[in-house]
């Protein structure tokens, strides 16, 4: 676990829980491969659920700056990986997102930051790209929000449906993205290669 990520103080608790799921499935716990993995995934199941102990509205309010300007702002490619709350199986992939300013921008880190708070979290890929819009809605008051979210889901690739080549696409807008002219701009953005 990276040191910037705080251990919660159910870790023993965590590891224990782990090692009688082990021993459930029919592992030998005291096998030397194993003797550590306990306490590994419960110190991964917090990094991966450490959106919970985040405020992503906090998160852009650290850096809002007044500014005239008002044209689309899209940062695209933004990679994403959370659980699937159904299955707690990964979903990874990629979040495009864009605003017009209405008196004011945000750092650009902190769009990827807002993803990354919601989606280290138990998730569905559908609240993920509202709870991202609303954020960004209701803390920016921007005069629009587009998110569109691509991801491959591992519960449908190594288990059920067990299709590999499957990518879930979820959108969602807000105020003039919901005009059709400047939704078509921000999908030709984001399709685009212009780097």
């Amino acid at each position: 676990m990276s040191n910037n990520a705080p251990e919660k103080k159910n870790l023993k608790e965590m590891e224990l829980h782990y090692s009688n799921i082990l021993k459930e499935v029919g592992e030998d716990t005291e096998r030397e491969g194993l003797l550590k993995t306990p306490l590994r995934a419960a110190k991964a199941l917090n990094f991966l659920t450490k959106g919970y102990d985040e405020n992503p509205a906090e998160i852009l309010k650290s850096a809002m700056f007044k500014e005239e300007y008002s044209q689309m702002v899209v940062v695209k490619d933004i990679e994403i990986y959370s659980l699937c709350e159904h299955h707690m199986l990964p979903f990874f992939g990629k979040a495009h997102i864009a605003y017009i300013p209405n008196g004011h921008i945000v750092g650009l880190s902190k769009l990827p930051r807002v993803v990354d708070a919601f989606a280290r979290r138990l998730q569905v890929q559908e609240r993920l790209t509202n709870e991202i819009r609303d954020c960004i809605q209701n803390t920016l008051n921007p005069m629009g929000v587009a998110v569109v979210i691509e991801c491959s889901h591992l519960c449908m690739q190594m288990r059920g449906v067990q299709k590999q080549n499957s990518v879930t696409t979820t959108s969602a807008f807000t105020g003039e993205f919901l005009k059709d002219t400047t939704r078509k701009e921000f999908i030709s953005l984001i399709s685009s290669r212009l780097h």
